[in-house]
């Protein structure tokens, strides 16, 4: 799979939007595979983390986020279900998974209904370990200030904003992945 070839579908190349989503996304795929490869006992799916860590985002274009240049018809909130909907239309399941839990540190079936959020209503929390990989290396990196990547105090800041769960989930990823 290639994973500009569905970018492409959905972006124009040189539009500020591509350039942001392209630039976030590799960030995030290079800190999640250099990840990975200090941890081989994990044995995880390397070529499936910088599938997936690529297209994690795909969702944003549909979404209205003017500071990314993104005018779509959604909450920003939406993106990972859109994402998520596009690439299981195009029989990557997994990968859809990776697009829907990665918002936050993930949003459980509580948190959507408690709060209203327009998307479908299930656990939307990361499963496996590449979605935990790639939702963890997705929060060190904003897609408005593409050039810097955040300090941990930072993330949990933002984080408790969420709730104490999403700080507690990005703790215990902390401890797995950086030790």
């Amino acid at each position: 799979m290639d994973p500009f070839k569905i970018i492409n579908e959905y972006y124009k190349e040189g539009t500020p939007l591509y350039d942001i989503l392209v630039t976030h996304s590799q960030s995030v795929a290079q800190k999640a595979l250099e990840i990975a490869e200090k941890h081989p006992e994990m044995n995880l799916d390397k070529n499936f983390i910088y599938e997936a860590a690529m297209l994690h985002d795909i969702g944003i274009f549909d979404t209205d986020a003017p500071d990314i240049y993104s005018f779509g018809h959604f909450p920003y909130i939406c993106h990972g279900s859109i994402g998520s909907e596009i690439l299981m239309k195009k029989g990557y399941k997994k990968h859809a998974m990776v697009c829907e839990r990665h918002t936050g540190t993930g949003i459980s079936l509580v948190e959507i209904i408690k709060n209203a959020y327009p998307i479908p209503p299930r656990n939307m929390i990361p499963e496996t370990m590449e979605e935990k990989l790639i939702c963890f290396a997705d929060k060190f990196f904003s897609k408005t200030k593409l050039d810097k990547e955040k300090s941990i105090e930072k993330i949990r800041t933002g984080l408790a904003k969420h709730g104490n769960e999403s700080v507690k989930r990005f703790n215990e990823w902390l401890k797995l992945f950086l030790g």
